[in-house]
């Protein structure tokens, strides 16, 4: 957990800290990942150090009101960042309608408003097992507390059907449709090129390799959280006593895990963002780190590619040089 908590919190402030750096470069789209690291770190910040305070002690160190704010919080990034995810899937769908650049396809305004609106959902669902529909208690472990799924079985199942109705079926069947369409426009696209030139535009290979790292970020979140979410789905469904506390701490552990990937996932296949992160290392306690200027290396992020379209047989090391968003 200690580990878990230190690569949460280092690489999503590390993600914000470089959007900062470049927010007067930034696109539009680019605040959905900005917002999905703000729901991360704000879970590693909020809930992270009373968990790992209770796991040293082998007990919850929080009363009654803790346990209630602790399972506020635990609810309320999880939805957000599924929320966000959801907005971003169908954003990618939008922009990919047309994968050769043209003008910006969706305003800073907009994306304001469906950052705002994932935040605003997240807090509705939140609060209501405070207002009386669901609540929250501890977890089995005696370690953490979430939703009461057990004492739900009855009085609050019809909130357990929409939580997961409403917060994973549908936002991931929304994903797998967008991420799907998407597929199939970029292979007509790459289809139609090769038969007409024989060579792949660079602007497919870009929007190729932004599926690539949507895509694993919504499986690396929707896997963190199946296995919680099957877990909690027996307890309510059966008797959840028959599940032993140190089988459901692992689920819940890999749920948390979910903060940590995705900045790992920036890192390893987007070469801008890597290259941020190594030029803010080495200028680490010497001089200020500066921002690349260059036209070519101006975005870190994966939403959009907005770049001429032209024709690159060059190597993926240069094609990656050249990502942006639209």
């Amino acid at each position: 957990m200690n580990i878990i908590s230190v690569l949460s919190i280092l690489g999503n402030l590390l993600v914000l800290i470089i959007a900062f750096k470049r927010s007067s470069r930034m696109k539009p789209p680019e605040l959905l990942i900005v917002n999905l690291a703000v729901t991360d770190l704000g879970a590693a910040v909020s809930m992270y150090p009373l968990a790992i305070a209770s796991a040293w002690s082998h007990r919850w160190l929080g009363g009654d009101v803790t346990c209630i704010y602790y399972g506020l919080a635990g609810f309320f990034f999880g939805i957000a960042s599924i929320m966000n995810l959801t907005v971003l899937a169908i954003v990618r769908f939008v922009v990919s309608l047309n994968l050769q650049p043209t003008k910006e396809k969706i305003s800073r305004n907009k994306v304001k408003v469906l950052c705002l609106w994932t935040w605003l959902y997240a807090l509705l669902w939140a609060l209501l097992p405070v207002l009386g529909w669901g609540s929250y208690g501890p977890e089995p472990f005696g370690l953490s507390c979430s939703l009461a799924w057990g004492q739900m079985k009855h009085e609050g199942f019809y909130f357990v059907i929409f939580i997961f109705s409403f917060n994973l079926i549908i936002p991931s069947v929304i994903i797998i449709c967008c991420y799907f369409g998407i597929a199939i426009k970029i292979y007509y696209t790459y289809k139609k090129s090769m038969n007409n030139s024989n060579q792949i535009p660079n602007y497919v290979k870009i929007h190729r390799r932004l599926l690539i790292i949507a895509v694993l970020l919504s499986v690396g979140f929707i896997g963190s959280w199946t296995p919680y979410g099957l877990i909690s789905l027996w307890s309510v469904l059966r008797d959840g006593s028959t599940i032993p506390p140190e089988v459901s701490l692992l689920p819940c552990m890999f749920a948390k895990s979910s903060t940590v990937y995705n900045p790992m996932i920036y890192f390893i296949f987007s070469q801008s963002f890597s290259k941020e992160v190594k030029r803010c290392w080495l200028c680490l306690g010497s001089n200020p780190c500066q921002v690349s200027n260059s036209i070519k290396d101006n975005s870190i992020y994966l939403v959009s590619a907005g770049m001429k379209p032209r024709v690159d047989v060059r190597s993926t090391l240069h094609e990656t040089t050249t990502e942006t968003l639209d």
